[in-house]
């Protein structure tokens, strides 16, 4: 008698099919997992081209363009010809980037030289200040990107127009995840909205779908939405929820192989079940000390919020997540067209103290060598005025900086002109920056490489190198 043809009761046509089919199916959802994840990472994955100098990367990102001028960068010509209009030498690639002439604008910042290193600081970043022995300062950065959703695409993806891969979801693929009941990538953002791109900004692009990064709110009582089961939900109950949905998901991809965004569902959904098991107490910073909160600035008013998302990366790199993406001013606040004392001193406030603590709790665990930390925005700001008491985008020349995961600290590298306009040495395009990270965490960025459809891809679009400096070389 022939079975009816339905999922049911067919006959097992492979070896996963069968273990779907027994016991419920469960106990196939890991192994499942592990042959998905062998595949993928054994077919695709180079693994690391040379020996790594960072585990992990928390990438602290100045939503809306930081002033350089204003805090790692002084420029004192600047206010010395403060209300004048911008020298003539300054004029012919100004117009080229179609800006028109305002009067320069003063940066009354009061600057002092700190640690060892005496590397430069401004007042409004005094937390900070005392971490510049561990900290490179990179003056000379520059992008393609003038506006803020080309700008922060392209610190992103390399590239100011949508559609490819974020730094992150390279990382993800080249990599593979070191802890498989946390997700590999990971986005935190300092209030309710979003930033410019939105998910666009931690996609994977034309990469598998698995390889985006999950957003995690960090203020939130619950930081990963509807990971905890109702009350009155048995875990037996859960098991064979999950069973049954794990075999209608391979059933519908298996006849739509071609969608990557079906596996990565698959994928979501069994990581979302082992993650209920690690990652409450992986985001549950109640068990920190009340010193460690302290440290970052956690009850109060100002730091609270980038606080405790700060603290929550370094609990993730902790346990082996790859990359953690952590927005300050998400929604670009960063961007002072107009009342730039204002705007950037309330913001600094409240992400310097978090950000110094991070470096400094990273430090005394042991931490900071393993972990890479950028701190930057998607572009500087002008020299020039804008509205008066404002500055506009300066893609031309803006500063970074990069602490732990091998790099040396206590140093600069490259410069801007002598009002901060422009990079002028040791430029380091936004290639740079990405191929210096993946290169510090491994991998080369010219053998990393994905077939999108017959054309190998790489992180950053075949451009791009590692700046020995970072490492004293």
């Amino acid at each position: 008698m022939t079975p009816p043809q339905n999922s049911h009761y067919r006959s097992p046509t492979s070896r996963r099919d069968f273990l779907m089919r027994s016991g419920a199916g469960f106990g196939a959802l890991a192994l499942n997992w592990l042959i998905g994840e062998e595949t993928a990472y054994g077919k695709h994955m180079p693994g690391f081209h040379h020996p790594p100098r960072a585990k992990s990367v928390i990438w602290l990102f100045m939503e809306g363009g930081p002033s350089h001028l204003d805090l790692l960068d002084p420029k004192p010509l600047l206010n010395e010809l403060a209300g004048k209009p911008l020298p003539a030498s300054f004029e012919e690639p100004l117009t080229a980037m179609g800006e028109k002439g305002s009067p320069l604008l003063a940066a009354p910042r009061t600057w002092k030289q700190h640690g060892q290193s005496g590397l430069w600081a401004s007042e409004w970043i005094p937390n900070i200040a005392e971490c510049l022995d561990d900290i490179a300062v990179i003056r000379s950065c520059w992008t393609d990107g003038i506006n803020h959703a080309g700008g922060v695409c392209q610190m992103n993806t390399c590239t100011n127009v949508a559609g490819r891969p974020s730094l992150g979801a390279w990382v993800d693929y080249g990599l593979g995840t070191a802890n498989r009941d946390l997700p590999s990538f990971v986005v935190l953002c300092d209030n309710k909205g979003r930033p410019v791109n939105g998910p666009r900004n931690w996609g994977s692009g034309f990469l598998p779908a698995s390889h985006q990064g999950v957003r995690i709110d960090g203020m939130s009582e619950e930081p990963i939405a509807n990971l905890n089961l109702p009350k009155d939900y048995t875990d037996d109950r859960q098991k064979n929820k999950a069973a049954l949905l794990a075999e209608f998901n391979r059933e519908h991809a298996a006849a739509h192989q071609q969608q990557s965004e079906l596996e990565a569902r698959i994928q979501s959904y069994e990581l979302a079940f082992r993650m209920q098991a690690e990652a409450p107490e992986a985001v549950d910073i109640s068990r920190e000390s009340e010193s460690v909160k302290q440290l970052y600035g956690i009850g109060e008013e100002e730091t609270d919020a980038f606080g405790r998302n700060c603290l929550l990366a370094r609990r993730l790199v902790e346990r082996d997540v790859r990359f953690v993406q952590v927005y300050s001013g998400t929604g670009s606040k960063w961007d002072s067209h107009d009342k730039i004392e204002e705007k950037h001193s309330e913001l600094c406030r409240s992400m310097d103290k978090p950000v110094a603590g991070l470096l400094k709790d990273l430090k005394q665990r042991g931490l900071l060598d393993q972990t890479l930390v950028v701190w930057g925005g998607e572009f500087g700001r002008t020299p020039m005025s804008e509205k008066g008491d404002g500055r506009d985008h300066n893609p031309t020349g803006f500063t970074i900086w990069m602490a732990g995961g091998g790099v040396q600290g206590g140093q600069t590298i490259g410069a801007t002109d002598e009002l901060g306009l422009y990079a002028i040495e040791d430029k380091m395009h936004v290639h740079d920056i990405h191929a210096s990270i993946l290169w510090l965490l491994g991998i080369d960025n010219m053998k990393l490489n994905y077939d999108n459809n017959g054309r190998l891809e790489r992180p950053t679009i075949n451009e791009g190198v590692f700046n020995k400096k970072l490492i004293g070389a």
